[in-house]
């Protein structure tokens, strides 16, 4: 014979959870939304559920799974929404969850190909790049590729790659773009803006950036970005739009420059538009 079992008529919400599947914490806040009525409580203070109570839950239970919002839950058991607009709002937010997905794995499959973080960066950067020898690139370079990325988009810093690629295969150049970093980071808060070591700082800045373009013009480097525009123009995607303005992006990102660098940074700008001579 089978043991004789009679069923609670209702149950703490400790065993409410274990059936459901469920936490006592979950529950609780399924009552504080709204989305489970609250049952009374008994006489020792503790709240009861019944039948009615673990049928609503079981089918929190689906449609958590199925990945409906509590909000849509909520709609749907009051019947104060078409289920159709619920799945329709359901299918939408899962679409983009698997463009998510997609976008995780290429980035992924990046990552692993480069082996770097190079491979973090957009398709467009990380493919001009990665022909480029270990070692090639300084986690500084990396650093403004990610700044210009966030500022001017994938097409920005696949342009400003031109540079990298030229200070990776001009060791000349390389070695005198270490020393006008050295000399830029001495430029503290100790150094007067009006230093004369500022405008001729400048006026180096400005001498190397004239030899870089030589370099890129002579490699050709003008019709390899002609083509990044085409390139982009045909990978165009309906992401969402993240840049912002370049004036934005100064008044946001920190770089805690002295007021002597910064001069330096200015004329050398003045320089490179011919507003000064170099020997001004």
């Amino acid at each position: 014979m089978y043991p004789s079992v009679t069923p609670p008529r209702e149950v703490k919400i400790g065993d409410a959870a274990a059936f459901a599947g469920t936490t006592p914490r979950a529950i609780r806040h399924y009552h504080q939304i709204g989305l489970l009525p609250e049952p009374e409580r008994g006489g020792d203070g503790r709240r009861r559920y019944g039948y009615d109570d673990m049928i609503r839950l079981l089918w929190i239970r689906k449609m958590s799974e199925a990945g409906i919002s509590l909000d849509d839950m909520r709609a749907a058991f009051d019947e104060a929404r078409d289920i159709e607009h619920v799945l329709g709002r359901l299918e939408e937010t899962l679409a983009a969850q698997e463009a998510d997905i997609k976008r995780q794995r290429a980035a992924v499959q990046r990552l692993r190909a480069v082996g770097s973080p190079l491979g973090l960066l957009s398709p467009l950067v990380t493919d001009r790049l990665s022909h480029l020898p270990s070692g090639a690139l300084r986690p500084s370079d990396l650093d403004a590729l990610l700044v210009t990325e966030r500022i001017f988009g994938p097409l920005g810093a696949a342009i400003q790659a031109s540079v990298f690629i030229t200070l990776a295969t001009h060791p000349d150049l390389r070695a005198e773009a270490d020393r006008l970093d050295a000399a830029d980071a001495a430029l503290d808060d100790t150094v007067d803006p009006h230093d004369p070591q500022v405008e001729e700082l400048a006026a180096q800045h400005c001498a190397h950036h004239k030899a870089l373009e030589q370099a890129m013009e002579a490699a050709g480097m003008d019709e390899a970005e002609e083509k990044l525009f085409e390139i982009d123009d045909a990978e165009a995607s309906d992401e969402e739009d993240t840049q912002m303005s370049a004036f934005e992006a100064v008044t946001k990102m920190p770089y805690g420059f002295s007021a002597a660098r910064t001069r330096c940074m200015e004329l050398t700008a003045q320089l490179l538009d011919g507003g000064l001579s170099a020997g001004s």
